[in-house]
């Protein structure tokens, strides 16, 4: 984000959420909306218009055709914000925010046909029944689920698996019969999902209800006490949650003192300092590492952050021109201990 204040200093901070007058119309979000709107069209979609408003998060209240898009995405200020005090925005920009709403908009059409009492989409997707747990274990690359949004999201639940189909089927331009052409799973469902959008377009829904959930205008509580006033980010992630990282940074940064390897004739003050490398690629490590594993944005930042303060005790440093492998070789560190929390809860076994 090229727009930034200072946190704790700012208008936005301290004032109730509900008096920030921010809306949809007439703001970043606009043109994108009236994109996703010509998208529906397209598609043949009109029958059911969903109601699209700003809430606390993403989110569809079941039995409900009602869609609540983050406030802090109506502001560019609080975006910034957002960025900062959770480590990762989804929907940050127009392309971003499109996938987010497509993703909405599969559980819209779920619940306006009752979808879910399908025959055809129980045995395909499951019941929408089973117990919706926050924390789930993904296996990376799937051949039973789409790739929609980060995380794996469609491995959450039956209703996040449609709706991330819905999603995927929606994109314009999306050859999802050849990109799926080896997942014979993976088809059946967008097979299904294309024969029920047939069959229900131009057919009045059967749930209209627009019951909000958390309006922002409604909204009593500052943005400082949004984010628990803590716009760093949610506490730290002591040195007892990753035994042994020590020794791994070590592992990391004591070969790149040299192009050959070596630290012979290289003097520390030649040495550019670890600590600031991983501050450097936080946001990009935080994104790529929850795309591909699933591990929560706020924990992986917690996880770098950790790993940057230990750098700096260590006084761990790197010769300029090894900087890329660093890059690299922290990466690969972090996605391997981001693996094994999401199967095991725990960093290190």
């Amino acid at each position: 984000m090229d727009e930034t204040v200072p946190f704790r200093d700012g208008p936005h901070w301290r004032t109730p959420i509900r008096d920030l007058g921010l809306r949809i119309e007439g703001t970043r979000l606009a043109p994108t909306v009236a994109e996703f709107e010509r998208e529906l069209a397209r598609a043949g979609l009109t029958a059911v218009r969903p109601r699209l408003y700003l809430s606390t998060e993403w989110g569809v209240p079941f039995e409900t055709v009602a869609i609540a898009i983050p406030f802090y995405l109506a502001d560019a200020a609080l975006t910034a914000i957002h960025a900062e005090a959770a480590g990762h925005v989804e929907g940050a920009d127009p392309a971003d925010l499109l996938r987010y709403l497509r993703h909405e908009m599969g559980h819209v059409l779920n619940y306006a046909y009752r979808l879910y009492d399908d025959p055809r989409w129980v045995r395909v997707f499951g019941s929408i029944t089973q117990p919706y747990e926050e924390e789930y274990a993904v296996e990376p690359f799937s051949p039973r689920y789409v790739r929609h949004l980060p995380g794996w999201y469609a491995q959450k639940h039956p209703d996040e698996d449609w709706a991330e189909t819905f999603a995927v089927w929606l994109t314009p331009g999306a050859d999802w019969r050849q990109d799926y052409r080896d997942f014979p799973l993976v088809l059946e469902k967008l097979e299904l999902c294309d024969a029920l959008m047939a069959e229900l377009r131009g057919r009045p829904p059967v749930v209209t209800d627009e019951e909000l959930d958390e309006d922002v205008g409604e909204i009593d509580y500052s943005v400082g006490e949004f984010y628990g006033d803590d716009p760093g980010g949610g506490g730290e992630e002591g040195p007892e949650a990753v035994p042994g990282i020590d020794g791994a940074l070590r592992t990391i940064f004591e070969p790149m003192r040299a192009e050959d390897g070596s630290p012979a004739g290289i003097s520390p003050d030649a040495l550019s300092p670890a600590a600031s490398l991983v501050r450097a690629i936080e946001r990009d490590l935080v994104a790529d590492v929850y795309r591909w594993t699933g591990h929560f944005p706020e924990r992986v930042r917690r996880l770098v952050r950790h790993l940057a303060r230990r750098a700096s005790a260590l006084e761990l440093g790197y010769a300029p021109e090894r900087e890329r492998a660093a890059v690299v070789a922290l990466t690969a560190l972090v996605a391997a201990l981001a693996m094994n929390h999401v199967h095991r809860g725990r960093y290190v076994p």
